[in-house]
């Protein structure tokens, strides 16, 4: 027994069991019967901890609690509430609907049991909003915004000479300025020409409505004089009935050489920024929409080479003609008798005549026209705000000036 040692057996260790709930507390029999008590029983119940108050409320929302975390601490209603997914806006959804496939369809209940009609299974994509192709416009219409290819046969088949390049649409367009040119040489009036302006644009207006409410006719009609459109015009309004109304207008309310300038403006240098625009305004900073530095630039070249043209060559050594007397631009340009009584010059210095007054007109009109070209007037049809602005812009600069 001296070599050996005793080892120690441990002593069994404690168990505290946990917390009573009350539910423990209370009773622990179906009937709530509790056995009897002695005072040593009493007495280590007081030593130990005291159970953890619950307080459980019928109402308590039954989510809330399945959320409770082991700990049972108090749950922070506003995390809760942050979790929560937001619903979609009114507008999005009215705008963006699902896109339905075309494979399979689900049959639609009726209030009486029965099966309705075939209602096509969504896919849970979002479709991008439809356009109104054959009804309906608004005033972004007029807007000649970038072509779509493949409204208009035509177009898919020479896509560099009539959709990139519209060769046919800008002949028509310079040739109109020709046209106007040649008026001029054999003597016409302005007031002389817009009842056939006048006759030429009211059936072709009554024409392009008719096609836009019956799409046989309007199929006919693209595909007759689709080398003469743009594929935005397929649904839009022609852009001859703009042409019509902005010549009209220059040569109706604008004096004879005011009138014809707005015309010439209307029908070489839209071409000349258009032409440009495409083949170089890449290269330059962009104005607006659709609209280049290297467009306006080639317009405002244009203006003032059809200012010196007509003022400079044509009225001087072709005319005068009846009613070039009423000219605007004669050949001089002088200050208002204000401005040159503030500034101290004389009537004589102040001012110019000769190959001075026609660069200082010449650049005022291509400054007009670059301007006229490049702003964006509610949206309309450059052919309609081309000459009517340049028209304003020419008489309002003679009227203070001239």
């Amino acid at each position: 027994m001296s070599g050996r040692t005793s080892q120690s057996v441990p002593s069994t260790p404690r168990v505290i069991s946990p917390s009573p709930t009350p539910s423990e507390q209370d009773g622990t029999g179906q009937d709530g019967y509790s056995g009897p008590m002695t005072r040593s029983a009493a007495r280590r119940r007081l030593a130990t901890p005291q159970p953890v108050e619950e307080d459980i409320e019928e109402d308590e929302n039954p989510e809330l609690r399945r959320a409770r975390t082991r700990s049972r601490s108090p749950l922070d209603t506003r995390k809760v509430a942050q979790l929560s997914p937001k619903k979609p806006s009114g507008t999005a959804s009215s705008t963006l609907k699902p896109i339905a496939t075309t494979a399979t369809t689900t049959a639609i209940a009726t209030p009486n049991g029965s099966t309705g009609e075939k209602a096509p299974e969504t896919n849970g994509h979002l479709s991008l909003p439809t356009p109104s192709l054959y009804y309906g416009w608004s005033w972004r219409d007029f807007s000649r915004s970038p072509s779509p290819l493949g409204l208009i046969p035509i177009h898919r088949h020479w896509r560099t000479f009539v959709h990139k390049h519209e060769v046919p649409r800008k002949a028509l367009h310079v040739s109109i300025g020709f046209f106007v040119v040649w008026l001029y040489l054999s003597g016409t009036q302005t007031y002389s020409v817009c009842p056939y302006l006048m006759g030429a644009l009211i059936p072709i207006a009554a024409v392009d409505v008719v096609r836009h409410h019956y799409q046989p006719f309007n199929r006919l009609y693209v595909k007759v004089l689709g080398a003469l459109m743009r594929e935005s015009e397929f649904s839009g309004y022609n852009g001859v009935i703009f042409y019509l109304l902005g010549a009209w207008t220059a040569l109706y309310f604008f004096p004879k050489d005011v009138g014809v300038m707005a015309t010439l403006l209307l029908s070489w240098c839209d071409t000349a920024a258009s032409t440009f625009g495409r083949l170089y305004g890449r290269y330059t900073p962009r104005l607006r929409r659709g609209k280049s530095l290297a467009g306006s630039s080639a317009a405002f070249l244009v203006g003032v080479g059809t200012a010196v043209y007509f003022w400079g060559w044509l009225a001087p050594t072709k005319g005068p003609f009846p009613g070039d007397e009423n000219f605007m631009f004669t050949g001089t340009l002088r200050l208002p008798q204000l401005l040159a009584d503030a500034v101290g010059l004389t009537p004589a210095k102040a001012t110019i005549s000769g190959g001075l007054a026609l660069g200082v007109m010449s650049v005022w009109s291509g400054l007009v026209a670059a301007a006229s070209e490049v702003v964006d007037l509610f949206g309309w049809d450059d052919n309609l705000t081309i000459p009517v602005l340049s028209g304003l812009g020419i008489w309002g600069f003679l009227k203070v000036f001239g």
